[in-house]
């Protein structure tokens, strides 16, 4: 909720924002707008108008706004929310799923075992869809949480994605571990990852050397692969060509043996 200094805030930047998009807001209508968005945090609403200042030609809605708002709370698609639903549906996998995903599942669930995915899959949406309207309607932030697999290595795999992806804070994720006996992310498991996913984190020195080394590794092959494949593409050029001057020469020949006869 926002506070009485945020709203007058709130109210101020409707009216710039709407200006700044050619068109003017009453103050009365500009309250009245800050009221329907006073359970969103500070920073989602600057994100948002400042998206609408972006994206809008026209005039500043309310309806235009919670789009923003809402496409920005990281809750899955109704089709990325199905895949993770449907890997929780196997018990040797770790699954960080939001509220709204195991609640759709368990709808889907009994028709799944009956072995009919599409019909599930439909009652997935159906009720995903219902569920997440509610929870925007209500202003609710998505709240994940981690379904423990049997697989170990799994477990940390999935936990480990989910801190990178910002589905979990690192602190949860690790006390999570610990209680599932597993070891905690420590920041050079997160460079590691980071590694493969381009998201930075600050290694330890020896980590950070062979990072350093990794990396130089990965340059020389990729170097090296180019190389390769300019090589063959010259080759090709060249066989090409080639053959070119081995049909103009044929067609030459031809020609004079015809004006021999």
């Amino acid at each position: 909720m926002l506070s009485s200094a945020d709203k007058v805030a709130l109210v101020e930047a409707l009216c710039v924002t709407a200006e700044a998009l050619g068109t003017t807001l009453s103050p009365n209508t500009a309250k009245t707008m800050a009221d329907d968005l006073e359970q969103y945090s500070v920073s989602a609403l600057v994100d948002a108008l400042q998206l609408c200042r972006r994206e809008l030609n026209g005039r500043l809605t309310l309806a235009a706004i919670i789009q923003r708002l809402q496409s920005a709370d990281g809750r899955p698609g109704r089709d990325e929310a199905w895949s993770i639903g449907l890997a929780s549906s196997d018990e040797t996998d770790t699954v960080v799923m939001t509220e709204e995903i195991r609640l759709a599942m368990s709808a889907a669930q009994p028709i799944l075992t009956v072995g009919d995915k599409v019909g599930a899959r439909m009652a997935f949406m159906s009720s995903y869809d219902r569920l997440i309207a509610e929870a925007r309607q209500k202003g609710e932030p998505a709240r994940w949480s981690i379904s423990a697999g049997f697989d170990p290595q799994r477990r940390v795999a999935a936990i480990q994605q989910a801190v990178l992806m910002k589905r979990l804070e690192p602190m949860a994720a690790n006390l999570a571990l610990e209680g599932l006996g597993q070891p905690a992310i420590s920041e050079d498991g997160r460079a590691i990852a980071g590694l493969l996913t381009g998201k930075a984190a600050s290694p330890s020195p020896k980590v950070r050397d062979r990072l350093r080394q990794i990396r130089d590794e990965m340059r020389e092959r990729s170097a090296e692969r180019e190389a390769d494949r300019l090589r063959t593409l010259r080759a090709e050029r060249d066989s090409h060509l080639e053959r070119v001057n081995q049909h103009i020469d044929k067609a030459d020949r031809l020609r004079q043996e015809r004006g021999d006869e």
